[in-house]
């Protein structure tokens, strides 16, 4: 039996950025939707529970997963593009790119970055090469090879020594115990406020709603659980983070399982996630707690299935009514997600709408 499509490892800067591009969401659609296939899949999601989470073909997922494997990140900007063959040979476009990506001071010229024309100029007067090119050509090449005038900025990975036992071992459990394993974390601050959604209006007539300059109930914080087997999300707002908080998660985890066997749950290595206390109700209760690395959390499975949640319904749009603070307050507002045979838009609609479906937390 052939072994199921999934991602290679991921390092620490593809998870960072893999997991950066969903969090914020500001990108392109495809990016977005790729990166979206590719966290699900290092998380230990199968091809099928992919292709429901963004609503397209497990074709399509497979694709995408194979070419991460072959190219790496470079797979988020698929090139659809034809056209008249290109005026540079390979050898120049790639001397161009080495060119614009070396600093000016260590080729001899006297500043410390280069403009457009400056760029021009000095490949028109290279020895040997005299490649006359245009600015808009030039341009556009840059921005072919993913080359952008951009600040310099700092980097981390993991420096946790134990990351790759970590994510063996999250792998491990994923792969043998998939109906046993859970994930929790926490997400926010989150606030009660209208946010902006988009919609079908007349040109330059778009729906407005009045802006919020009182805001009366805080922030609070998503404490969410995921069944890797059932595919499913419930959790519970909080004030804060804290170890009492996190206990509360756990003991709903252990009561979807009350069979008494094992189960694993995959958490980042938060200090209110691994005190005494909790690790002493872990051990008793037959509870295994799978730490992510530091600086890794893209290895946790819940990362994903929050963000569609988000996009699909926090970010729909209109005005918070009382009614919906009120129940904010009493931590009963909870996104519910279900797997691919459950209809997850009309359950999502329906735990939205009565705070009587919601799943709550023992205190």
């Amino acid at each position: 039996m052939a072994e199921p499509v999934r991602v290679r490892r991921l390092t620490d800067q593809e998870g960072q950025k893999l997991q950066q591009i969903v969090r914020r969401g500001s990108t392109s659609s495809v990016r977005f939707r790729r990166a979206m296939m590719l966290l699900a899949s290092a998380g230990g999601n199968r091809v099928p529970v992919i292709a429901q989470l963004v609503q397209a073909d497990e074709d399509t997922v497979r694709d995408v997963i194979h070419r991460f494997n072959e190219i790496g990140l470079a797979c988020l900007d698929p090139r659809w593009a034809g056209g008249r063959p290109r005026q540079l040979s390979p050898d120049d476009e790639d001397f161009v790119v080495a060119t614009a990506t070396t600093r000016p001071t260590k080729l001899g010229q006297p500043f410390t970055r280069w403009s457009i024309r400056k760029l021009l100029a000095y490949l028109r007067k290279v020895h040997g090469r005299g490649i006359r090119i245009g600015r808009e050509a030039l341009r556009g090449l840059l921005a072919r090879r993913g080359i952008t005038f951009q600040r310099t900025k700092t980097w981390k990975e993991s420096p946790d020594p134990d990351r790759e036992a970590k994510l063996d071992r999250i792998e491990e459990v994923l792969d043998r115990f998939p109906d046993r394993v859970f994930a929790f974390d926490e997400f926010g601050p989150l606030g009660i406020r209208p946010t902006g959604g988009a919609g079908w209006a007349p040109a330059s007539h778009p729906e407005r709603h009045p802006a919020t300059c009182h805001r009366t109930h805080g922030v609070r914080y998503f404490h969410g659980c995921y069944s890797v087997g059932d595919d499913t999300l419930w959790g519970i707002n909080r004030r804060k983070k804290g170890a009492a908080n996190t206990l509360a998660a756990l003991r709903s985890i252990r009561a979807a399982r009350p069979d008494g066997a094992p189960i694993y749950v995959v958490l980042d290595n938060l200090s209110a996630h691994k005190g005494e206390t909790i690790r002493r109700w872990a051990k008793k209760n037959r509870v295994e707690l799978c730490f992510t690395p530091t600086y890794a959390s893209w290895a946790n499975p819940i990362e994903v299935p929050p963000r569609v949640l988000d996009s699909g319904c926090l970010r729909c749009g209109g005005e918070v009514l009382p009614e919906q603070g009120s129940r904010f307050e009493r931590g009963e507002v909870n996104r519910s997600w279900s797997g691919p045979s459950q209809r997850p838009r009309r359950r999502l609609a329906r735990s939205m709408r009565s705070p009587s479906s919601s799943r709550r937390l023992p205190s």
